[in-house]
């Protein structure tokens, strides 16, 4: 059993690293298309803030490990969690390849779920819909409250809040162009552009901080919970001294310091190894940015992100991001929206929990049959 565990955290670190390259695009793509920085130095900055921003609370971590799977109806083995993180990546790895940015987190989540289901034998209760806190709509868990709201609310999110900050900014550049000289000198194209590549340079550092928040601790989540799981189980009772750093509660109350260094270096590292397939279909084919759109993008982005983290909310950085892309789009023109390639990416969010969680279930199926489980 103990190896087991030594797997799920393992498995959990690989799926932590695909997120990182396969999510790098969320943080960087729009800096990249505008020209403010090179590939390799938008990586970079994006690689530090995602470090910084995966050691800011753990809110997000402690919904994946206690508020999804109710662990008194299904027993959270080691493989479950392994076929968790098995659906997850494989999913990660089908839309990396078809350069389609699609979410981890819900591929993650999608990949419990049909373990989860499968494990207990199609009973639905053995995942939380909806459970109360103590009364502040914050605190409440389930998938309906800390999964399906966001899911929906947080596109359309970003949709309206990258339409709303680019407006803002338009409004602000026609106000200097009628305010006359010297003022309207900055609403030229050669000063705004100016601008907003140093400004870019900002909100590309917050997306990068926001998707460490978010992203980063979807896995601490998954990793609290097998040594949870284990210490319930007995497994930790006499552990080897060079193990002596796992938590007795496995991070039911809190996430250990070592789970969210470890997790924070290994989603950096991920980041650094770069995403260009979706980092293209996210920075160029969707509409044309300019340095003013970019920041505008990336603010509405980061915003929602660390806001729903604050709530323990694990939403998409993908959706978020390419929602305020489109809303930027759309608010300088409609017609200039590439809508073959947004419906390509709708329908990898459609797909992307019902896939990751039916290729979780067909795995623990198959380990059952062969008497793995």
């Amino acid at each position: 059993m103990l190896t087991l565990v030594l797997v799920v955290i393992v498995a959990a670190l690989v799926f932590e690293f695909i997120n990182g390259f396969h999510d790098t695009a969320n943080s960087i793509a729009t800096v990249v298309a505008t020209k403010v920085l090179t590939p390799g130095q938008a990586i970079m900055l994006a690689a530090t803030t995602n470090l910084i921003g995966a050691f800011m609370g753990t809110a997000v971590a402690k919904t994946i490990a206690s508020g999804l799977v109710d662990t008194d109806v299904v027993t959270v083995t080691s493989q479950v969690l392994i076929c968790t993180l098995l659906g997850a990546i494989i999913w990660n790895l089908i839309t990396w390849w078809r350069g389609l940015p699609s979410s981890s987190s819900h591929a993650l989540i999608g990949g419990l779920c049909g373990a989860a289901m499968a494990a207990s034998q199609n009973n639905w209760a053995s995942l939380i819909w909806s459970k109360s806190g103590d009364g502040d709509w914050a605190t409440n868990k389930g998938l309906l409250w800390k999964v399906v709201v966001p899911m929906v609310t947080s596109p359309l999110a970003g949709f309206l809040l990258g339409v709303g900050i680019i407006t803002l900014l338009y409004l602000i550049i026609a106000s200097l162009m009628k305010a006359g000289r010297p003022l309207s000198k900055l609403a030229k194209p050669r000063w705004v552009n100016a601008f907003f590549g140093k400004a870019q340079l900002v909100s590309a550092a917050y997306m990068g901080f926001a998707h460490g928040r978010q992203d980063a601790q979807k896995t601490m989540g998954i990793i609290a919970l097998s040594i949870f799981g284990a210490q319930a189980a007995g497994t930790l009772d006499n552990l080897p001294a060079w193990l002596s750093f796992l938590h007795p509660d496995g991070g039911k109350d809190d996430i250990d310091s070592w789970v969210i260094a470890t997790c924070a270096l290994v989603m950096a590292a991920g980041t650094a190894a770069g995403g260009w397939r979706i980092i293209k279909t996210l920075g160029h084919k969707m509409v044309k940015l300019q340095t003013i759109d970019g920041f505008a993008a990336e603010t509405a982005s980061a915003t929602i992100l660390v806001t729903a983290a604050h709530f323990g909310m694990p939403v998409s950085t993908t959706h978020s991001i390419s929602t305020a892309i489109m809303g930027v789009g759309f608010a300088k023109n409609p017609r200039k929206l590439k809508l073959g390639v947004i419906e390509r990416i709708v329908w990898a969010w459609i797909l992307t929990i019902p896939a990751a969680g039916g290729i979780a279930y067909g795995l623990w199926r198959l380990i059952d049959a062969l008497g793995w489980s």
